[in-house]
């Protein structure tokens, strides 16, 4: 089977854009070439809102990639050995009684390898779930939702590119999530292109070379875009003269910032089915997009 070429638009900081990005480059692509959409970001997903979709989806499925400690107090002689090597702080003995706090486990099964009664032990829990539209501008979005106060993303995130490999498509795009965090890592792990996004502001570009050091990591050809580079002029000179110094990357583009943007996403409305000049500008990074990919 032919590899499919993966695509990633990442960020180090939240709010610059990525998502309004992802969905215009993945409805450009899907008009000469077979893609699928995949939302990376588990914890906020929002790439079906920038499509101009609401929440029915064709398929959920819940999954599971993590476990749980189970107490078994019949066997539980409150030694308290979990306790002091639960690095999270999740298990504390409380009236003659070991309780374990659900918020705080991360799930590292620390605690049934060490309780020398074998009174703890780890079980498999539904922590998020996996949602499909199949047919989203002629090609389907995958997308995951992180339950509330479950841990693991980075393992939703690996399932869902799996999930994603199922589908028959010469490219992923993928929306990855913020930061440089486990979500992340495993999001642009394998990618064959990474589509760089920041702000001119200091955190913005701060953020920014994060980012890069997990791109440069994985040793993956990048991109640069400067989103709303008109509200501090000064800042995107700055940001594009050094993109000009890094190697295996380059400046693909700069987009204005324009209020019609957020009128278009609080109506559902694709920037593609706007007359914004925003649109445009996307439309020049996609075409020098392709010509490097």
């Amino acid at each position: 089977m032919k590899k499919k070429i993966k695509i990633a638009i990442a960020s180090g900081k939240g709010g610059v854009g990525k998502s309004m990005i992802s969905s215009t480059l993945a409805m450009l692509l899907a008009k000469e070439k077979k893609i699928v959409a995949l939302d990376a970001d588990v914890d906020a997903p929002n790439l079906h809102l920038w499509l101009g979709q609401n929440e029915d989806w064709d398929k959920v499925e819940k999954i599971s990639t993590n476990e749980r400690p189970v107490i078994d107090r019949q066997k539980c002689n409150l030694c308290g050995q979990c306790v002091d090597i639960c690095a999270f702080g999740a298990l504390k003995i409380n009236k003659q009684k070991l309780i374990l706090n659900n918020f705080f486990c991360e799930g590292c099964a620390a605690c049934e390898t060490i309780c020398p009664q074998k009174a703890i032990r780890m079980e498999k829990i539904d922590n998020a779930e996996i949602r499909i539209k199949n047919n989203v501008f002629g090609f389907p979005l995958i997308s995951a939702q992180l339950y509330p106060g479950e841990t693991g993303s980075g393992k939703v995130v690996d399932e869902l590119k799996k999930k994603a490999a199922e589908f028959r498509a010469e490219m992923i795009v993928i929306d990855s999530p913020a930061g440089t965090g486990c979500p992340v890592i495993a999001a642009l792990n394998g990618v064959d292109f990474c589509l760089l996004v920041t702000e001119p502001t200091p955190s913005g570009f701060s953020d920014l070379k994060r980012a890069l050091e997990v791109v440069n990591y994985f040793q993956i050809p990048w991109g640069l875009v400067i989103n709303k580079w008109d509200v501090n002029k000064a800042e995107s000179k700055k940001i594009t003269s050094w993109a000009g110094k890094q190697a295996k990357g380059s400046l693909l583009g700069r987009i204005s910032y324009e209020k019609g943007v957020f009128r278009a996403i609080s109506q559902l409305k694709p920037i593609l089915a706007t007359e914004l000049k925003t649109k445009e500008e996307i439309k020049s990074i996609y075409r020098r997009l392709t010509n490097l990919i």
